[in-house]
């Protein structure tokens, strides 16, 4: 056999695999406007029930940050059906796991239990947006906890406030300038009305999407549903109308400092597109290339073959309205700010100015191909893109076509992206360093 003729079976083999991952759903309307999305899998007695609602941390107003993550929190208090603290304590004795979890954009919570408790998925996800408990003892209660994970996870971590300074560096007039968390002050400030006024406002049906997926029978399904949610009474149109951040034209640099880390980060930052633009996926192949794995372009060179930095990356980070790229190193040794900032500088002008190789191409859609296939590998994660795709991107069927878009990408585009976002004097420089730097 040839090697073209090798080359074409591999790649006929590949697409055949990838036609038996695809993804089947059915997705209707209730009249009171929640989306629903059904997806049956009898490969494993087991179902998630799902509800992603369309809020996050940049829903809120001046002097309210952090509410939705707070709600993420809060509706796990209970319902009118659902005593105080007995939650969870209603899931695991049922053989079931379920969590949620908040970004600036959607709030997602879950439940998978064995498929003979699906019934028991759709009743508490109907009493969390129908009636849950929203009083002082639970606002009390709950500012608590975001409280002390905003110490765990922020205030008292190593590196814990490095994301939150990219976004106000990056950010002067949207929302996304603030912490998904949230600050203290606001959340303390919040009164009861304003709480309950925000449930009203976002966690209604027509705000949200809801997904079943795992073995179920489809007619019984659409039964409950309608029984668990159809009377849940629709709320008002949510309307968005944040304000447009000005180009940023000119480098600037900040310095911000950590009492937690010893060994300080230099940060390159840029403003990027929304996740729903062609160009946020070319910058996803982007990262990938620089920095994915021991044979990425940024560790190889800088980690590897220079030892200049201990740690070194590039991500994007996608939001619906604006993204935020990032490329970072941590240096050994005397090794200077300025030095990491030249050389990851050198790698990002490369990918403005020079095709990348036609061998690192495959590579990066070799990497997407796999990602894009595990990505489907688990009832809980098929729930999950299904509500995303629909509710963020609005094309529920990206589950089985997104990695077309990724195919589709050329050495060509990588290039003319990466010259559009990556100019110097469209960054900001962020030197995170170590709290004691500041007496020096």
């Amino acid at each position: 056999m040839t090697k073209s003729a090798f080359v074409a079976l591999i790649a006929l083999l590949t697409a055949t695999h990838l036609v038996s991952q695809e993804v089947t759903f059915e997705e209707y309307d209730l009249s009171n406007g929640l989306h629903v999305i059904l997806h049956n899998d009898d490969t494993a007695p087991l179902v998630t029930t799902s509800v992603m609602y369309h809020v996050g941390g940049k829903d809120r107003t001046e002097g309210r940050t952090g509410f939705a993550h707070f709600f993420e929190h809060l509706l796990f208090e209970g319902s009118k059906n659902i005593e105080r603290g007995k939650w969870f304590e209603i899931v695991s004795s049922n053989g079931g796991q379920n969590n949620a979890n908040t970004t600036q954009d959607r709030t997602y919570y879950y439940e998978v239990f064995p498929s003979n408790n699906l019934e028991l998925g759709l009743w508490l996800e109907s009493e969390r947006m129908l009636h849950p408990v929203i009083d002082q003892i639970g606002v009390d209660t709950q500012q608590e906890v975001v409280k002390e994970e905003k110490r765990l996870s922020y205030d008292n971590r190593p590196y814990g406030q490095l994301i939150i300074e990219v976004g106000k560096s990056l950010f002067k007039k949207h929302p996304y300038k603030d912490p998904n968390i949230g600050y203290m002050k606001d959340l303390d400030a919040a009164t009861l009305n304003d709480v309950v006024a925000y449930n009203a406002k976002y966690y209604v049906p027509n705000n949200a999407v809801l997904v079943v997926a795992g073995n179920i029978d489809i007619p019984q399904t659409k039964k409950w549903v309608k029984a668990y949610f159809g009377d849940i009474p629709r709320g008002e149109a949510v309307t968005r109308n944040y304000p447009k951040e000005d180009p940023i034209t000119q480098e600037s640099r900040i310095q911000t400092y950590d009492p937690n880390i010893q060994i300080p980060a230099y940060v390159i930052a840029y403003r990027t597109p929304g996740f729903r633009e062609r160009d946020a996926y070319v910058l996803d192949m982007i990262s990938t290339y620089l920095s994915d794995g021991q044979s990425s372009k940024l560790y190889k060179k800088m980690v590897d073959d220079q030892k200049q930095a201990v740690q070194v990356g590039a991500f994007n980070v996608g939001q619906e309205d604006y993204g935020m790229y990032l490329v970072y190193a941590l240096p050994v040794g005397e090794t200077t700010g300025e030095t990491l900032i030249a050389e990851m500088e050198e790698e990002i002008a490369k990918v403005r100015t020079e095709l990348i190789t036609e061998r690192d191409h495959q590579k990066l859609l070799n990497k997407f191909e796999n990602s894009f296939v595990n990505s489907n590998s688990s009832v809980a994660g098929i729930a999950n893109s299904l509500a995303r795709n629909y509710l963020l991107y609005g094309d529920t069927d990206l589950i089985n076509k997104e990695i077309e878009i990724y195919r589709s990408i050329s050495r060509e585009e990588i290039q003319e992206v990466a010259d559009k976002y990556f100019k110097p004097n469209q960054r900001v420089i962020i030197d995170y360093l170590p709290k004691e730097a500041q007496a020096n």
